[in-house]
């Protein structure tokens, strides 16, 4: 998983994908092991060292429809198994969770110079770090944990935006800086 993480103007060799989307959301940074059930959202508050602004090009890793049924895949079947994860981008920032009222952290997604999207982080769940809490107690019946060191995406505040070669991303967090990127 190592070769997913990109730095800020990093160029991302479009080759690497199938059909690249990215989507705007804040990378929480742990301190500390979550395990479900009964995560609470203040419990990955403070289970948090810090949060970053983050990337996550999403591409299509499953098939797009049920080969037995043909009825299209939902969100769910996506959703916290890396099926749709396949780059992080991070930059901007980093603020404790305690520093700002996290559910107003806005960004605006640039795409070739032009805003494609824009969108608050309360678009997830309400409160971004209750998308790491869901996905703690979703994992919990298999055994799994969240670990201390795990950068844990919160969840997309915007929609996914298409991207191809030669597109140059750039999202502008506010005071918490920016993140950009070059699809090459």
């Amino acid at each position: 998983m190592d070769d997913m993480f990109f730095d800020t103007g990093s160029e991302i060799p479009a080759e690497k994908f199938i059909a690249p989307r990215v989507e705007v959301e804040l990378g929480f940074v742990l301190e500390k092991p979550l395990r479900g059930p009964g995560v609470t959202l203040t419990d990955v508050l403070r289970a948090t060292a810090y949060i970053v602004p983050a990337l996550e090009i999403i591409d299509a890793r499953i098939e797009q429809f049920d080969r037995d049924t043909r009825a299209p895949r939902k969100v769910f079947d996506t959703i916290a198994d890396f099926a749709a994860n396949a780059g992080i981008v991070v930059g901007g920032q980093p603020v404790k969770p305690d520093a700002v009222d996290l559910r107003w952290v806005g960004a605006l997604l640039y795409k070739n110079a032009v805003i494609e999207e824009t969108g608050l982080a309360a678009a997830v769940l309400n409160h971004p770090a209750a998308g790491v809490a869901w996905l703690a107690n979703k994992i919990a019946p298999y055994g799994e944990t969240l670990r201390a060191g795990d950068i844990i995406l919160g969840g997309s505040f915007t929609r996914p935006t298409n991207v191809a070669r030669g597109d140059v991303l750039h999202a502008d967090y506010g005071a918490l800086g920016g993140i950009s990127m070059r699809f090459v």
